[in-house]
């Protein structure tokens, strides 16, 4: 048994620390980071006020910075909408509209409710085989081992742009998700809400 706990904290550890190196990008690597054709971004919350948390605001700036150097043509936000007063998904398209983006190129997903959603409905609800995962560099390599176990080919673009509070707590929250994600992945398969497809890119 303690050799299985050993596995698995090494394991837990290359993870979030270097497993994904070559696979995560920043802004002084923007330049160099594989165009591809959608970015997707995940939900992070915003306050009773409207506000968006810093997280998800900084999530949203980074992917504005993708589209605006031409290394995605589209973006998939994608976040909560299960209650009808919280709709995670308006949310972000309207503060990405304010930056300036057209319409036309973003796409909303009103059922990303988690990781493992997002990434399963990106590959059989928008169609999509390619992606730029678009977060902070603790939860990017729980969304790679996701996306990337359900056979999406994507690559990270760390969205840290500002101190985080709680970010401690994030880190250590990581732990026990990436987990989760490895089972869901791997092992169990749960089906998110899904529906009619809506490929972003039509044939």
């Amino acid at each position: 048994m303690f050799i299985l706990i050993l596995i698995g904290a090494g394991f837990t550890a290359w993870t979030l620390t270097a497993r994904y190196q070559d696979s995560l990008y920043t802004t002084a690597k923007l330049s160099s980071i594989p165009e591809h054709s959608v970015a997707i971004v995940f939900g992070a919350g915003y306050w009773s006020s409207g506000a968006l948390s810093d997280v998800l605001r900084d999530r949203l700036d980074a992917a504005i910075e993708l589209y605006r150097a031409g290394r995605v043509r589209k973006l998939l936000l994608s976040g909560d909408n299960r209650v009808e007063d919280y709709n995670e998904p308006a949310k972000m398209q309207e503060y990405t509209l304010a930056q300036g983006l057209p319409e036309e190129d973003l796409v909303l997903d009103y059922a990303g409710r988690r990781t493992y959603d997002t990434c399963y409905r990106a590959r059989d609800i928008f169609m999509i085989s390619e992606a730029i995962l678009v977060t902070q560099r603790y939860h990017l390599p729980r969304a790679l081992v996701t996306c990337n176990g359900l056979g999406l080919d994507t690559v990270g673009y760390i969205a840290d742009r500002t101190p985080y509070v709680h970010i401690r707590w994030y880190w250590v929250r990581e732990i026990p998700a990436l987990w989760r994600a490895w089972w869901d992945v791997m092992i169990a398969h749960p089906t998110p809400v899904l529906g009619d497809p809506l490929p972003i890119f039509p044939q």
